[in-house]
């Protein structure tokens, strides 16, 4: 709606409330957080295991945190001016830092976009 539009945004929740930064995987332990149940009730689902998937894949090859993947990957659409994303310790930042250096290929972006289309994991 943004591109169409010819307006740029600035995504609020960038990492899905920390859903893409990996932490909330299925059968894994709960995360110790209030909002986690509603977490795993948004996201936590085949398109959401998907994206992880993609996410995990890229992180490996690339040697860079999930959760920096997940926001290069924003930060590289063409609407967004600059993703919001928060932390909560010098760890996570330092995590969340690497995005801003990292230039996703047009096919990592691919990758990223096919297994978060809705019409593919429903």
């Amino acid at each position: 709606m943004c591109e169409r539009a010819g307006l740029a945004c600035v995504p609020y929740f960038g990492l899905a409330r920390g859903f893409l930064s990996g932490k909330y995987r299925a059968g894994a332990p709960d995360v110790d957080s209030p909002r986690a149940q509603g977490v795993r009730d948004s996201y936590l689902n085949p398109r959401g295991l998907a994206v992880l998937d993609a996410l995990d894949e890229l992180a490996g090859a690339r040697g860079a945190p999930v959760a920096a993947v997940a926001l290069a990957w924003l930060r590289m659409q063409p609407t967004v001016v600059a993703p919001i994303a928060s932390a909560t310790s010098p760890a996570q930042l330092a995590e969340l830092l690497v995005s801003a250096a990292l230039e996703l290929t047009p096919d990592e972006l691919a990758v990223l976009d096919r297994a978060s289309a809705p019409e593919a994991r429903a």
